[in-house]
């Protein structure tokens, strides 16, 4: 079976021998006075995503990369910038059998939460980095604004309303074109924009988008 990690456009030259994916529950349970335990349930905290990925400092036949070998520091120095940047980026794990069937696969927008390296004697010169995502999910917040004593409510996103640059994003339940559109553009009206670059994954029906699905959300 062929494993492929991707942390951003970043391909991990050896995939991890493992991936832990935790599940986080927001579920409260109370105690009442004469009817014991009950259970509130709550919408499932964010996803935590844990493993340990060797990085050599030689080409190994084993190793894949991309366009070339790159030695190790190109992979710090990238763990560093998506750290730094402090920007949510995509991670993929991809899972193909030896027949070439593909077997479920991994798509989350994540965000770095800490990193690890270790080096270690037995190892050589190469390292061991364990890396700890979280799934980040993009949310907006009211914006008041009071004008010759009306107030108008817009939307913005934690994010610029006016991406400078082509970004993705993940549909969650309950969006529409029109909401992600006033997330970061700050103008519902520009959801075509949107469509029209997402034609081929959406079908003849803007109005018709469904969780899970990765649009492309264009440069203002």
């Amino acid at each position: 079976m062929a494993y492929d990690f991707y942390i951003g456009n970043c391909l991990l030259p050896v995939a991890p021998q493992k991936l832990q994916i935790k599940i986080n529950s927001a579920n409260k349970t109370l105690t009442l006075i004469n009817d014991g335990q009950i259970n509130i349930l709550k919408t499932p905290e964010l996803t935590d995503m844990e493993f340990e990925c060797m990085i050599p400092q030689v080409k190994y036949p084993f190793a894949v990369y991309k366009s070339g070998f790159k030695e190790a520091s190109y992979f710090l120095d990238y763990f560093e910038k998506l750290k730094t940047d402090k920007k949510p980026f995509q991670f993929i794990v991809s899972r193909i059998m030896p027949n070439g069937r593909i077997l479920v696969s991994t798509d989350k927008k994540v965000s770095l939460e800490d990193y690890q390296i270790t080096e270690d004697s037995k190892n050589g010169f190469d390292f061991t980095v364990k890396i700890k995502l979280k799934h980040y999910r993009y949310y907006c917040t009211d914006i008041v604004d009071i004008n010759k004593g009306t107030v108008k409510k817009t939307r913005a996103s934690e994010t610029s309303p006016m991406p400078s640059s082509s970004q993705s994003y993940t549909v969650v339940k309950g969006d529409c074109l029109w909401t992600i559109a006033k997330c970061f553009y700050g103008d519902g009206k520009k959801y075509k924009y949107i469509y029209e670059t997402n034609k081929n994954i959406i079908g003849d029906n803007p109005n018709l988008i469904y969780p899970g699905q990765i649009l492309t959300i264009p440069a203002n």
